[in-house]
């Protein structure tokens, strides 16, 4: 559906930098991560994510503080965690968009310049596969 479509029916939609939008939240947390983001944020001030494209050690969750990563028009806003923005590159939610993620924490330490999620923890993400439209 095209952003105009979506507007025209008052639908709330998410906008990142750039003018990419989603029409629905497409990024959920799980009560841990939850208590994470809202520990860290208590810590740190203002927070974002922005889902990596990794490389070699796979794909992973960076948590910076706001503003820290510059996004820009091939970022798309997937939602919000506790009013925190959740960012992926347009070319990996191609290859996703079948999925909503869950961002949710594990123990070990974060990865590249990501933000802990609290002592010996780091936030990862799951999928979750959205319902066929059909059925």
């Amino acid at each position: 559906m095209a952003s105009r479509e979506v507007a025209k029916r008052g639908d709330r939609q998410l906008a990142a930098r750039g003018g990419r939008r989603l029409a629905e939240q497409r990024v959920i947390a799980t009560e841990a991560a939850r208590e994470a983001v809202i520990r860290l944020r208590a810590a740190r001030g203002p927070l974002m994510f922005v889902q990596s494209a990794g490389c070699c050690g796979g794909s992973v969750p960076m948590c910076f503080p706001a503003g820290e990563y510059l996004t820009g028009p091939g970022d798309l806003l997937l939602g919000r965690i506790v009013g925190c923005p959740f960012y992926m590159d347009t070319r990996q939610y191609e290859t996703w968009r079948a999925a909503k993620l869950v961002l949710d924490v594990e123990p070990g330490s974060p990865e590249g310049f990501s933000l802990a999620a609290g002592d010996g923890l780091h936030f990862v993400t799951r999928t979750m596969a959205l319902p066929s439209p059909g059925g």
